[in-house]
């Protein structure tokens, strides 16, 4: 290899820099095109899938590695399918000429517990008044796919806000309310309705849309009944009803709250003893 590499010319190194930048700088703008959305968590379920292959190979695993390379070859022809929005705003974005300008988002350091605060009090308030609404509060899975079908926000969470998001009458009070690192990113958003016979008939859309963003991501929602004032929250495709706010606000730091690492859990164990 070395031998190679000293017998290049000035030019064939040139273009291998060039050649290697543009494979790089391509693989960076695929990241910054899913990044945010459910084809992360399809990625990994894929990689796992190219790993356990090689692996039960060598344990000699017969009939699994035999029925992990099935999987795998139907899985070339159904990736198409499995990553059609992410193609097909791939291609939108390289058509208007996009891909390559988007930068990497922000990411700063998220007070959670104040999003929390600001979010429960803005629910208190809406259910008193009895005035429908919907929060969905993003966690691992991105909900780019979401985001884009509402009107763009990109305000700091404040229950002011929030309330007047809900306003009856108003453009954008019919729709979802999208959260994301501490930011409202978009409004009027439309969510998936769930096929569950879980919420009953007696509840409407909005619950029936936090349910279902909750089934297809790992999301928390909230929702505000307009007719009886009610606070629900749907986490991990279940839907728990009429909440008070110190319930609320238990639930949401429950789900929102990051968990301290294991290995820092023991290193303030050990200083405190």
């Amino acid at each position: 290899m070395l031998q190679v590499f000293q017998n290049m010319s000035p030019s064939s190194w040139l273009l291998s820099v060039v050649d290697v930048s543009l494979v790089a700088y391509g693989f960076y703008r695929l990241f910054l095109l899913i990044r945010g959305t459910r084809a992360v968590q399809l990625i990994k379920g894929i990689a796992l899938l190219l790993i356990a292959v090689p692996v039960s190979s060598w344990l000699r695993l017969n009939t699994t590695h035999m029925l992990l390379r099935d999987i795998q070859t139907a899985l070339v022809v159904a990736l198409p399918i499995v990553f059609q929005p992410e193609l097909r705003r791939a291609l939108e974005q390289l058509g208007q000429g996009r891909f390559f300008r988007e930068n990497l988002m922000n990411h700063e350091e998220v007070d959670m517990n104040r999003v929390i605060d600001e979010v429960a009090r803005a629910a208190d308030h809406l259910s008193r008044n009895r005035t429908g609404a919907l929060f969905v509060m993003a966690r691992h899975t991105g909900l780019a796919e979401y985001v884009a079908t509402g009107t763009p926000i990109g305000a700091v969470v404040s229950s002011a806000l929030l309330e007047n998001l809900f306003v009856p009458n108003t453009p954008l009070h019919d729709g979802a309310c999208i959260i994301r690192d501490g930011r409202v990113v978009a409004a009027a958003a439309f969510l998936p309705l769930t096929d569950s016979a879980q919420p009953g008939s007696e509840l409407g859309s909005r619950h029936r849309a936090a349910l279902g963003i909750s089934e297809q991501s790992d999301a928390i929602a909230v929702a505000v009944s307009e007719e009886t004032g009610w606070i629900s929250v749907a986490a991990e495709g279940r839907l728990y009803r009429r909440l008070e706010d110190r319930s609320l606000r238990e639930m949401l730091t429950r789900y929102l709250r990051p968990k301290p690492h294991a290995a820092l859990k023991l290193w303030h164990r050990g200083a405190s003893s």
